[in-house]
């Protein structure tokens, strides 16, 4: 196979573009389970006694997550994450003006495989969220599962990440204080199986849960869609009905995580690798819609508001599309 190097010589902001997004990776794919090794490596060595003492702080510290996060705006700004931007880069597009004594529910779409946009837009300040959104606090929605891991929870907490669980999403849109921003990832981790270059489908239909929730808080619905999200990686072909995605599904079921084989580009190379490709992420953020206050909505009125929201969600893409890079005869299949 040939392999296509990168040039010997590169300005140094484009390596410091490239290490942001390597450690992001790792972050991503490695940290936990470093976190993990050295909490074991703590508590089984001379550091016991350290170990014991942030066990005892995490039993304390457990509904953290689900109570609205512990974020950290220092590191929301480290200049590390504007590098990050650039290596794509991400831009965050604002279409309507969203009003600060509303709380919100981002629907964001699609989940692609490693939420690139999602995370620079919502866990950085590095696309200016907090300029061109005033009075709004995002707090982008991840798997429980993440929160139980010693150390690492702590870290993407400073993100504002919190836990996906229903009642970390009711606490938020339920405080007195407004201008509080849940942003789900709609499809989850089985959305990610089908995230490859030109994908656009969406598993929607049956996802309508954060519409409940909506309803019950009174939070305005607010459909977002990053265009170049599935141009990252590559994908090992995993058809419905093969052995990989019956493997995969089966996996996701048992764990709660999606295993997308998934490959791109290297560090010092462009042909293969676990860095993504170097492609544009515009993430187009909607109109709100509105939303009455309802604690115990009925199942014609959850429909119908997922309906008015699939309808939002798709005249968003349409509108767009043209913009950034798609014909005309591209269009979004639901499922």
């Amino acid at each position: 196979m040939w392999v296509q190097f990168a040039p010997l010589r590169l300005p140094l902001r484009r390596r410091l573009q490239t290490a942001a997004v390597l450690q992001w990776v790792f972050s991503f794919l490695a940290l936990a389970q470093c976190c993990l090794v050295l909490y074991l490596v703590l508590l089984l060595g001379e550091g016991w006694a350290l170990a014991v003492l942030y066990a005892a702080w995490l039993y304390l510290d457990w509904d953290t997550p689900a109570r609205g996060g512990r974020r950290s705006a220092w590191v929301r700004r480290w200049t590390l994450w504007r590098y990050f931007r650039d290596y794509f880069p991400i831009t965050l597009v604002k279409t309507a003006h969203l009003d600060p004594s509303h709380n919100y529910i981002f629907g964001f779409h699609p989940h692609g495989v490693l939420v690139a946009g999602a995370f620079g837009n919502f866990c950085t300040e590095a696309t200016g969220f907090s300029e061109q959104f005033p009075g709004l606090t995002p707090h982008l929605l991840m798997l429980p599962f993440w929160f139980k891991v010693p150390f690492f929870r702590d870290y993407i907490m400073c993100a504002g990440l919190v836990s996906s669980e229903k009642a970390s999403a009711c606490y938020l849109l339920g405080q007195e204080r407004r201008g509080q921003v849940a942003v789900a990832v709609v499809g989850g981790p089985p959305e990610s199986l089908d995230a490859r270059p030109g994908a656009l489908t969406l598993q929607v239909l049956s996802r309508k849960g954060f519409i409940k929730t909506a309803l019950q808080q009174g939070a305005a619905l607010v459909p977002v869609f990053s265009f170049g999200e599935n141009e990252l990686f590559h994908q090992v072909s995993n058809p419905q009905g093969s052995v990989i995605r019956t493997i995969q599904e089966r996996l996701q079921k048992a764990m709660g995580l999606a295993l997308p084989l998934f490959h791109a580009r290297g560090v010092f190379q462009y042909s293969f690798g676990l860095l993504p490709f170097r492609r544009p992420i515009h993430t187009v953020v909607g109109a709100p819609i509105l939303v009455t206050k309802t604690p115990h909505p009925s199942r014609e009125a959850i429909d119908h508001l997922h309906a008015t929201y699939l309808e939002k969600l798709v005249q968003l893409f349409e509108e767009h599309k043209g913009r950034y890079g798609l014909a005309e005869d591209k269009h979004l299949t639901l499922i």
